[in-house]
């Protein structure tokens, strides 16, 4: 029989489970495996401490290397592109352009100078030249040899430019056949030509240029990207009069080594010491850092300033790849 009780006025049923007073504290489970005790810091001998070191100052160089020319080459050569395309259009609008190995005041051009605008719609190629053809200074775009005239004048005009890396200008340059037509504005104006053929090492080259005609050589690296096997050149001759021959001070005896096909350029192999220096400096005091500081406070500081280091090292050894890489 249940049981009614008053309470404020209303008849309740009473809980038959009153409530407890306090919760009963739960015991602790019981761990399901024995606690794993701390590790004991690693001491490294010399040796080990060494080894380390060296792979990890490797690794940074390697991972830059492969960034430099993959990734931050290509804008690079974005960037200097956009200059120069500004520094040439307004020396044709000065009527300054260089017609010759050297400026309207008589002086040598610089490596880098634009002498001339390359377009090939089939290509999809639209790039400044730029005098000398050395490693360092094909990054910015197809270079001019020195010792050849300007494109379009009396004589044998060469271009160099980089197959894969830097933009890889003239990725696609053998991609051309006969008969395609290009155009190129140098400071004697606007010129167009034709593709006469595609040539690699040991294949026939056309005859020899009759006085007063010209001719045009776009070189490139043949093989898979970034690893040339050969050397890959497109003949073309102009469809207009071949334009008067500037002075040029440079010929194939004078011609750097460096500025030839596929050399690389060891005449800044100094700099190359002083960047792996800076780089072995940056890795010690990382690992200084490291042991004194702690991990976190190590990575956001010396992070930046070692993929820094790696991009200024790998820069320098690029420099001594060849220059149509």
């Amino acid at each position: 029989m249940t049981r009614l009780v008053l309470a404020r006025g209303f008849l309740v049923r009473p809980d038959p489970t009153p409530r407890r007073a306090t919760k009963e504290r739960r015991s602790p489970r019981r761990p399901t495996r024995m606690p794993i005790a701390p590790r004991p810091p690693v001491v490294l001998t010399t040796r080990a401490s060494f080894a380390r070191s060296s792979l990890l100052v490797i690794a940074v160089l390697a991972l830059s290397f492969v960034l430099n020319v993959t990734v931050v080459g290509h804008v690079q050569h974005l960037v200097a592109q956009q200059n120069l395309a500004n520094e040439f259009r307004a020396q044709l609008e000065d009527g300054t352009a260089p017609v010759g190995e050297g400026d309207v005041d008589a002086v040598l051009l610089a490596d880098g100078a634009p002498v001339a605008e390359l377009t090939i719609p089939s290509i999809g190629v639209k790039e400044v030249i730029v005098e000398g053809t050395d490693s360092g200074t094909l990054r910015a775009g197809p270079g001019h040899r020195r010792d050849t005239v300007l494109p379009g004048q009396a004589g044998v005009s060469v271009i160099m430019g980089r197959a894969a890396a830097y933009g890889g200008p003239f990725a696609r340059l053998q991609e051309l056949s006969p008969g395609d037509r290009f155009g190129i504005v140098t400071g004697q104006g606007q010129q167009y030509f034709e593709v006469i053929g595609l040539r690699y090492a040991g294949d026939p080259a056309p005859p020899a240029l009759a006085a007063g005609e010209s001719r045009l050589i776009l070189t490139t690296a043949r093989g898979l990207p970034y690893s040339p096997t050969g050397v890959a050149r497109v003949d073309a001759r102009p469809l207009g009069e071949a334009k008067p021959s500037g002075a040029r001070l440079t010929n194939f005896v004078t011609l750097p080594n460096a500025d030839r096909e596929l050399m690389g350029d060891t005449g800044t192999a100094w700099a190359l010491v002083f960047a792996l220096q800076f780089l072995v400096l940056v890795e010690v005091a990382a690992v200084w850092c490291y042991q004194r500081i702690g991990p976190r406070q190590t990575w956001i500081v010396c992070a930046p300033v070692a993929f820094l280091a790696g991009l200024i090292t790998s820069d320098q050894v690029i420099r001594l790849l060849p220059n149509l890489l």
